[in-house]
């Protein structure tokens, strides 16, 4: 499934690369894909963002984080947050998904292989720490919601795996 196409005016980029995943600080929000649009009105800044997920308690404090960013850069931002379309793990970057593996925590998989590691316990999932495949999950719900976690039967690290989000 491809991404939707954002639409963000490219003066506001570097900003909007300043404000970290407050669940996932070495990820931008750009990185996340959770910002769909940001356009610029004079001095006001009017940015469009969606969650995770329904209910991600990140979001307020990321329209927060947003609002802050930008009023250093000497802009006003007005925050909404949009439900459709919804997001899906399709949209997290190239750099993101190696950021979250740099980090410790399994990138997401395709939609049919998530739901042959979560349902029926094959082992697709492969380890940040040293590359094996030969990993089980150890629990439906990791760190948050939205990730799962796993231990490494070769090096027995336990990590996160940010599931499939379609």
């Amino acid at each position: 499934m491809a991404a939707t196409k954002q639409r963000i005016h490219p003066t506001l980029i570097p900003i909007l690369e300043s404000v970290s995943d407050p669940e996932i600080p070495v990820l931008s929000i750009m990185d996340m894909g959770v910002v769909r649009s940001a356009c610029l009105e004079d001095d006001l800044v009017k940015i469009e963002i969606t969650p995770t997920y329904s209910g991600c308690p990140a979001m307020d404090v990321i329209g927060d984080d947003i609002k802050a960013a930008f009023k250093k850069a000497g802009y006003t931002a007005h925050v909404d947050l949009i439900l459709a379309p919804a997001w899906t793990t399709d949209w997290i970057t190239p750099r993101g998904r190696k950021a979250l593996e740099d980090y410790g925590i399994a990138a997401p998989l395709n939609e049919e292989a998530d739901k042959d590691v979560l349902l029926h316990g094959k082992r697709l999932v492969t380890c940040p720490q040293c590359g094996s495949k030969n990993t089980k999950m150890v629990s439906q719900f990791g760190s948050t919601a939205c990730k799962a976690q796993f231990q490494c039967d070769d090096c027995q690290e336990p990590f996160d795996y940010f599931k499939c989000l379609k």
